[in-house]
């Protein structure tokens, strides 16, 4: 691991002294705790999958992993006829194994260690009931701690596959206990490794698993398929997908791993006299209507994915340990709109953040992601003027000198020393050309002045400012549920209290999830100029009634689908936030050439 730091060392200019901790001397309690037996059987199913639970602690339980957990309650029933004991928790320092078995029963008089399983089971070349490889090891593995835990000799553990009603019989011999040492060694062995293993050879495998979200098997196969592994090649939007990947004469389908639809909401609340309290698992919004009646919601914890206090509104203790228990963000906004903090209840992923600080303190990975991000967010800039303006001359011919700068920033993009300014120079051009949009109904109260910002100073920038703060913080809860160091980042410098790397990640985003959605609200006529605003000398904010319109506006295109130009896939852009965070990851993490390659159509 020392290996690590020297690479580090060289690229960042940071020099380790002898003062400094080794990584392993870091890490050297966690590489000495005891393995839990379910990873045995993560690693034997997949050894990317074992780093991704044990090394990194990273979990995803889907509503089948809940399925499996509930199984033993549900299905299982209690033997009326033999001595049983059921998740019966077993610990051995001499494997330096630590599980919970899910039974063991007294059979012809020894004892013997059940295993229940959701699916299916084996098939010999006889079709004989047989164990898999990976439910055989974690047998296996808790027939030895039951051993020694009992201080009997356990010859025999099962695994009862309920799918077919069937049951494998395991013999705990010699080579049995043989295979059971391999794989500790083999689980110590990657525990001690930086880099995540290659994404599994057999991908039927990667149909069922739990972590393929995380994983993003399919877009790394995708990748090798485009030979973007080159870290010289650069993203070009224009490229056509190249469609499922060959396999021998024919092609195989491709499936999508990644989930398209989100499976929560987020739960704004905008009074300023509500209060969020607890009653079990839901959360209980208590607020008062326009008659000052009590109004009271309850909303079950497992249907929202973050809780958004907007102003003033209350939070007690209670409720937000039950979002931090679920990993739900609790987020606060102040009254004008501004992101004021976050909580989220992932632990923090050590891993994670070390190849992260490793990837972002190399200049050259900084100036790779700089640049694709600004040709990422220039081009769409471009793609959706031209789009706006298509067929309407009077149009076209307003943007047309606006286009032009922006072209030339699009050209400059890979040969100029400072992206910085290409940024602001097509940002200039761009909402230069933004009031040219806007149909001759839309009153000269919603037409913006310029771009004005701390504060906004008319009505369309109110409407810009307070959708980029919501945009801030659907990206700041999906980078901390993803893993990433919000601070750590590889465009926006460390200025303000913003997180860098949201910052970064917002700018592919702020044309699609807002820019585009509030022109089409405002050629709709869909704001009222006294209703939605309140003006104050000098400043506009957003009412009541605003702040209600703009976040089911933003909440609703958050909703809509688009076709990523890398995966083919059809996502939700609340999903899309998520993957491009995965992707952005997966550049220091040993497949770059992904992230950014989104554009608007």
């Amino acid at each position: 691991m020392d290996d690590y730091y020297a690479a580090s060392d060289g690229n960042s200019g940071h020099t380790r002294t002898e003062a400094q901790p080794s990584w392993k001397e870091l890490m050297s309690v966690d590489l000495e705790a005891p393995l839990r037996v379910i990873s045995l059987h993560d690693l034997l199913y997949c050894e990317r999958l074992f780093y991704f639970t044990e090394v990194e602690g990273i979990q995803n339980p889907t509503a089948l992993v809940y399925a499996g957990r509930r199984l033993h309650d549900d299905v299982v029933p209690l033997d009326d006829e033999a001595p049983e004991h059921r998740s019966l928790e077993v610990a051995s320092e001499t494997w330096g194994l630590v599980g919970k078995v899910d039974a063991v029963r007294r059979r012809d008089g020894r004892w013997v260690a059940y295993e229940h399983k959701r699916g299916r089971c084996h098939r010999g070349p006889a079709k004989e009931v047989l164990a898999w490889p990976s439910d055989r090891i974690q047998a296996v593995a808790y027939a030895v701690l039951l051993e020694e835990a009992l201080g009997e000799t356990v010859t025999q553990a099962r695994v009862r596959y309920h799918a077919d009603n069937v049951t494998a019989f395991i013999e705990i011999d010699d080579a049995a206990k043989d295979d059971l040492r391999r794989a500790i060694e083999r689980a110590r062995e990657l525990r001690q490794t930086v880099a995540r293993p290659p994404v599994a050879e057999n991908e039927n495998l990667c149909v069922r698993c739990s972590l393929a979200p995380v994983c993003l098997p399919e877009e790394e196969r995708l990748a090798a398929h485009e030979h973007l592994g080159d870290e010289e090649a650069e993203p070009d939007a224009n490229r056509p997908h190249p469609g499922p990947l060959p396999e021998g004469e024919g092609a195989r389908h491709v499936p999508t791993l990644f989930p398209s639809n989100r499976e929560r909401q987020t739960l704004h609340v905008v009074s300023p006299k509500a209060r969020v309290g607890r009653s079990g698992e839901t959360l209980v919004v208590t607020s008062e209507n326009e008659a000052r009646e009590k109004v009271t919601q309850r909303v079950p914890i497992e249907e929202i994915d973050a809780l958004v206090i907007h102003g003033f509104g209350q939070v007690t203790t209670q409720a937000i340990h039950l979002c931090a228990s679920r990993g739900v963000a609790v987020q606060w906004m102040t009254m004008g709109g501004k992101f004021a903090a976050g909580t989220t209840g992932q632990p923090g992923r050590v891993q994670q953040r070390i190849r992260q600080y490793a990837g972002l303190t190399d200049g050259a990975t900084r100036l790779r992601l700089a640049r694709r991000l600004v040709h990422a967010k220039v081009e769409t800039q471009l793609r959706y003027l031209l789009r706006a303006s298509r067929g309407d001359g009077p149009v076209r011919g307003a943007c047309l000198p606006h286009l032009e700068r922006i072209r030339e920033s699009l050209r400059k993009v890979n040969t100029a020393g400072s992206e910085e300014s290409l940024l602001g120079m097509a940002a200039k051009a761009y909402f230069a050309a933004l009031p040219s949009l806007l149909s001759p109904q839309v009153p000269a109260e919603m037409r913006p002045a310029g771009r004005s910002k701390h504060p906004p100073r008319d009505r369309f920038n109110a409407l810009l400012s307070f959708g980029y703060a919501m945009l801030q913080t659907a990206v700041h809860r999906s980078a901390v549920a993803v893993g990433l160091e919000p601070a750590l980042s590889f465009y926006h410098r460390p200025r303000t209290a913003a997180p860098p790397l949201v910052l970064d990640v917002m700018e592919l985003f702020r044309t699609i999830l807002w820019e585009i959605p509030l022109i089409g609200s405002v050629n709709r006529l869909q704001w009222s100029v006294d209703r939605d605003f309140a003006i104050s000398p000098g400043q506009v904010w957003l009412s009541d009634e605003g702040r209600k319109t703009a976040i089911k506006l933003f909440e609703e295109r958050l909703e809509e689908s688009h076709k990523h130009p890398h995966t083919g896939q059809a996502l939700t852009y609340a999903r899309m936030i998520e993957l491009e965070l995965r992707l952005l990851e997966k550049e220091w993490s040993g497949c770059p050439g992904l992230f950014a390659r989104m554009r608007v159509r």
